[in-house]
C-alpha cells in the first residue's frame, strides 16, 4: 500500500525444532513491545491522511430534535461531516447477533456517549473543534436504569418493535434474553436440607481497560473498495457487519489486523471501523481515527453489572442438596453479546459442584446504561463471585473447613451437569483445591524491617497511613468453572493456510490465519505447532487479514484450541503431501518409505525409529506445498429455552485461588499480599505463556475485587468516571505475588490434549480476595468492588 508506514509485518521465527510444542519459546514481538518499537494501530500513518472524530451524545435517553452541522462544515480544514442522513444504504444498524446498534443515532439516543455525527479534517484538533460546533437539540426522555424501571408496567421501551429471534420467549421487551435451567425438584430437595443459606450479591460494571485505545486507518481503493487496518478481535465478524452498511461486497473491503494493545472482549464489537470507512469513502482520502481515553470508555462495551440471588441447601454431613438462583444482568442500551452471556451465566451458575436439583433463571436487560457485552470470563465471573460466597456461608454454618467442604461436593469427570451434559474430560476440582491450599503461605508481617516499617508492604502503601496498627490478615479460597470456545450450537471453526517450501537450501513454513493476536501469544504457539508437525526450524507468521478464511474471535479461551487446531490440521495435511512426494521420488530406494511410520524432524524425513530417509529440501526441491483448510471442534447444541437442557459447551476449564490479604480495619484499606493459583491446562503448549496468562487473568480478577467499577448515575444513566484518574486499575504496586501450580491432565478430544486457559483465573481470583477480606474482618461483603466505606461502615 503506497504511502503507508508502520503496517503489520511478517513475523519470522527461527529456532531449533525442539522449540516446538511444550517449549517456553519467547514471543517474537516481545522485545519490540518492551522497547517501544512495536507498531500498534494507533501508530499507523499515511502521507495524505485525514483525521476522524466522533461526536457523542451528552445525554442517555432523548429524542433528537435537530442536528445543525453548518458551522462545523464551514471550519477551515474540515473535509466532511456525516450524520445518519448521509449513510449510503438502507442498512443503518449492525450487531454481533442482533442488529440493533445504529451506525449513527437516528431519532433518539439510548445511552450516554452514543455516536451522533462524524467529522474528517486535516488535523485531529481541527476535527475535535469542528465536532464541538455541531449543534444537537435533544428532548430528554425518562431513563431505564435497573430491573425495576425496565420491567415496570409503564416502563419506556428501550427498543420498540423488536423483531429479533429472542423476543418470542421473553416476558417483557426490555429483556434481551432469558435462559432458565430446571433439573430435578429443587423445592422437594430443599425440604431435605439440614441447613439453607441465601444471599443477594451485586457485581459492579468492569471495564476491559486495555491500554491501546480503539484506532485504525481506512484507505479508499481504486476499485471503489476500502483497505482497513484496525485493532480488533474478529476480522471476519467486523467484515460481515461493515459490508452491508457500506453497500460493498465483502471482497472489496480488505481488512488487515494492526497491532493490538489488549482487548479482553472489548474489541469484539465494532468501534471506529464503519465510521473510518464512511469518512474515507466520502472524502476519497485515507482517514485515521484514534480514540482518546475518555472516548474509549464510550467506544466499547463493558462487563455486565449483575444482581444475583442464591439459595443453597446442604445435609449436616456437608452434601449439597439443591440450588436456586436468579441472575439479572444489565446489558445496557444494545444487545451486543448479551444473549450468549446469559447462556454462560445460567449454565455455569452452579459452579464446579455436584448439585442434582436446581432451579435457575438468568436474564439480560435492555436499559439506558452503557452497552455491555464480552469481557474475559463472559457471564461466569459474576456467577462465580456469588456461588463461592455461598460455599463459604454453608461451610461456616456447618462448622466445616471451607476447602474441605468444596472438595466434598466437587465435580469430576463423569459428573452430570444441571444442563444434562456429562463432563467427559478431566475435572480435577478437588485436586486443584488441595494443591493451592498446600502452597506455602507468605510470612507474617512482611513490612517489618530493621529500619522500621516498609509502608510499601502495608495497606495504603506509600500514602503512609499505617505502620502496622489495626492491620489484620485474612485468607480465602475460591474455585471456578469456565466453558471454552463458542457454545450453544454455534458453528465454531477456524481456518489455516500453511505453505512449505525451500528457501536458501532449507525448508521453511509460512502460517497464515486471520487470528487476532491481542497479546495471548498465538503467533508464538502457531510457530511451535508448525515446528512440531513439519520438522522445520524457521517459521514465518503472515499478518492476519481477510484474505484467508475466518479464524473466529480471539475470545472464549478458544484460539489455541480452535485456530491452533486448524494450524495443526493443515500442517498434518502438508506433511502428508511432503511424504507422498518423497515416496514418489525415493520410494524405490528404501522399503521404509512404504512400510514405516514417517515423520518430519530437523528438516529430514525420518522413520519412527529415527532412521533418516531423505532431506526435506531434496524432497521438495523447487516445489511448494500450499494448503488452506478449515477445522472444527465437536458440535454443541442450543440449550432448551424452557428447561435449559442440552450439550451446550465443548470443554470446561478450572482454576482455584488462595488469597492472602492484610486489611487496615480502621481505615478500610486492603493490601493483597498473595494470590496463589492452581489450574489444569490440559497440556502447556508454551509453559511461559501459560503462566503469564494465568497471572494476567488473576490480576484482572483482583481489580474488580477491590477497585474497578464504572460508576453510572442512577438518575441520569450518565457515566461519572470515564478516565484512568477515576477508574482505577491495578498497577505493579497493587499486584501481589502470584505463584502458579500448573496441572496437565489431557483432554483427549482437544488438539495435543490442551485446555483453553485465559479466562478461568479471572473467575476465582475475585471471590478468593473477597473471602480473605471477610476472613479478616468478619463482614459479609456481598458486592464488588469492596470499598473502604464497606469495611469501616462510614
Amino acid at each position: 500500500m503506497s504511502g503507508v508506514t508502520r503496517t503489520p509485518t511478517h513475523l519470522t521465527q527461527g529456532g531449533a525444532t525442539d522449540a516446538g510444542i511444550g517449549a517456553s519459546t519467547l514471543r517474537p514481538d516481545g522485545t519490540l513491545k518492551v522497547t517501544g518499537e512495536f507498531a500498534y494501530s494507533s501508530d499507523l500513518w499515511h502521507e495524505d491522511m485525514l483525521w476522524g472524530f466522533t461526536l457523542r451524545s451528552t445525554v442517555a435517553h432523548a429524542e433528537i430534535v435537530s442536528i445543525d452541522t453548518s458551522e462545523a462544515l464551514a471550519q477551515s480544514g474540515v473535509y466532511a461531516v456525516l450524520t445518519y442522513d448521509d449513510l449510503p444504504t438502507e442498512v443503518k444498524n449492525y450487531g454481533l447477533e442482533i442488529q440493533d446498534t445504529p451506525v449513527l443515532a437516528h431519532g433518539k439516543v439510548r445511552h450516554h456517549g452514543e455516536p451522533v455525527a462524524l467529522v474528517a479534517a486535516d488535523h485531529p484538533e481541527t476535527a475535535r473543534r469542528a465536532a464541538a460546533k455541531i449543534k444537537v437539540e435533544y428532548a430528554e426522555l425518562p431513563v431505564v436504569t435497573d430491573e425495576a424501571s425496565a420491567l415496570a408496567e409503564d416502563a419506556p421501551l428501550v427498543h420498540e418493535n423488536r423483531d429479533d429471534s429472542h423476543i418470542g420467549h421473553v416476558p417483557h421487551p426490555n429483556i434481551v434474553h432469558r435462559q432458565p435451567i430446571v433439573r430435578g425438584d429443587a423445592e422437594a430437595a430443599a425440604r431435605r436440607a439440614d441447613v439453607i443459606v441465601t444471599g443477594e450479591y451485586v457485581f459492579g460494571m468492569q471495564d476491559q481497560a486495555f491500554l491501546g485505545p480503539e484506532s485504525g486507518l481506512a484507505v479508499p481503493a481504486e476499485d471503489g473498495g476500502v483497505d482497513l487496518y484496525v485493532a480488533t478481535q474478529w476480522l471476519h465478524s467486523d467484515l460481515r457487519q461493515i459490508a452491508p452498511v457500506l453497500g460493498l461486497p465483502e471482497d472489496k473491503i480488505r481488512m488487515t489486523l494492526s497491532g493490538v494493545g489488549g482487548a479482553f472482549g472489548g474489541r469484539e464489537d465494532l468501534s471506529m471501523q464503519i465510521h473510518g470507512c464512511l469518512l474515507a469513502l466520502r472524502t476519497g482520502k485515507p482517514v485515521k481515527i484514534v480514540y482518546n481515553r475518555f472516548e474509549s470508555f464510550f467506544g466499547h462495551v463493558h462487563r455486565h453489572p449483575a444482581r444475583l440471588w442464591y439459595e443453597h441447601g446442604a445435609t449436616k454431613d456437608g452434601k449439597l442438596t439443591h440450588m436456586k438462583c436468579r441472575i439479572v444482568l444489565d446489558g445496557g442500551a444494545y444487545a451486543s453479546a448479551s444473549p450468549a452471556v446469559v447462556g454462560n451465566a445460567s449454565s455455569l451458575s452452579v459452579g464446579p459442584y455436584v448439585v442434582e436439583d436446581v432451579d435457575i433463571e438468568a436474564i439480560a436487560l435492555y436499559t439506558n446504561n452503557p452497552p455491555c457485552g464480552a469481557m474475559r470470563g463472559f457471564g461466569a465471573v459474576q456467577a462465580c463471585f456469588a456461588y463461592e460466597a455461598q460455599m463459604d456461608k454453608l461451610a461456616k454454618k456447618l462448622g466445616m473447613d471451607p476447602v474441605e467442604f468444596r472438595q466434598l461436593n466437587a465435580m469430576e469427570q463423569g459428573t452430570l451437569l444441571p444442563t444434562g451434559q456429562v463432563v467427559d474430560s478431566p475435572a480435577p476440582v478437588a485436586e486443584l483445591l488441595r494443591r493451592v491450599k498446600a502452597m506455602p503461605l507468605p510470612p507474617e508481617n512482611q513490612w517489618e524491617t530493621t529500619e522500621g516499617a516498609d509502608v510499601r508492604a502495608l495497606p495504603g502503601g506509600l500514602s503512609n497511613t499505617t505502620h502496622g496498627e489495626d492491620v489484620v490478615r485474612g485468607i480465602g479460597y475460591a474455585v471456578g468453572i469456565k466453558n471454552v470456545g463458542f457454545s450453544e450450537g454455534f458453528d465454531d471453526y477456524s481456518t489455516a493456510r500453511v505453505r512449505m517450501e525451500v528457501v536458501g537450501g532449507v525448508p521453511v513454513a509460512t502460517v497464515h490465519t486471520a487470528m487476532a493476536e491481542v497479546g495471548q501469544g498465538g503467533v508464538t504457539v502457531h510457530a511451535q505447532i508448525a515446528r512440531t508437525e513439519l520438522g522445520v526450524d524457521q517459521v514465518t507468521i503472515h499478518p492476519a487479514d481477510t484474505r484467508v478464511g475466518s479464524a473466529g474471535s480471539t475470545s472464549a479461551s478458544r484460539q489455541t484450541y480452535v485456530t491452533g487446531g486448524a494450524v495443526k490440521n493443515t500442517c498434518e495435511h502438508v506433511r502428508e503431501q511432503v511424504l507422498e512426494l518423497g515416496r514418489r521420488k525415493f520410494g524405490t530406494y528404501h522399503p521404509a518409505w512404504a512400510t514405516a511410520e514417517l515423520l518430519l524432524e530437523g528438516g529430514k524425513v525420518v522413520t519412527d525409529g529415527g532412521e533418516v530417509l531423505a532431506d526435506v529440501a531434496d524432497v521438495l526441491e523447487d516445489e511448494a506445498i500450499d494448503l488452506e483448510l478449515e477445522w472444527r471442534h465437536r458440535p454443541t447444541e442450543p440449550f432448551d429455552l424452557r428447561t435449559g437442557q442440552g450439550n451446550g459447551h465443548v470443554q470446561y476449564s478450572f482454576a482455584a485461588h488462595r488469597a492472602v490479604v492484610e486489611v487496615d480495619t480502621a481505615l478500610g484499606l486492603v493490601k493483597v499480599v498473595e494470590l496463589a493459583c492452581a489450574q489444569d491446562v490440559g497440556k502447556a503448549l508454551n509453559p511461559l505463556s501459560v503462566v503469564g496468562q494465568i497471572q494476567g487473568g488473576t490480576t484482572q480478577g483482583l481489580g474488580v475485587a477491590v477497585m474497578e467499577e464504572i460508576i453510572v448515575d442512577p438518575k441520569t444513566a450518565k457515566v461519572r468516571n470515564p478516565s484512568f484518574t477515576d477508574y482505577l486499575i491495578p498497577t505493579i504496586l497493587d499486584t501481589p505475588t502470584i505463584p502458579v501450580d500448573v496441572l496437565e491432565l489431557a483432554d483427549e478430544h482437544a488438539p495435543y490434549g490442551l485446555r483453553g486457559i485465559g479466562e478461568a483465573p479471572t473467575l476465582s481470583s475475585t471471590p478468593a480476595v473477597l473471602a480473605a477480606i471477610r476472613n479478616a474482618t468478619g463482614l459479609e461483603l456481598n458486592r464488588t468492588p469492596v470499598r473502604p466505606e464497606h469495611l469501616t461502615g462510614t
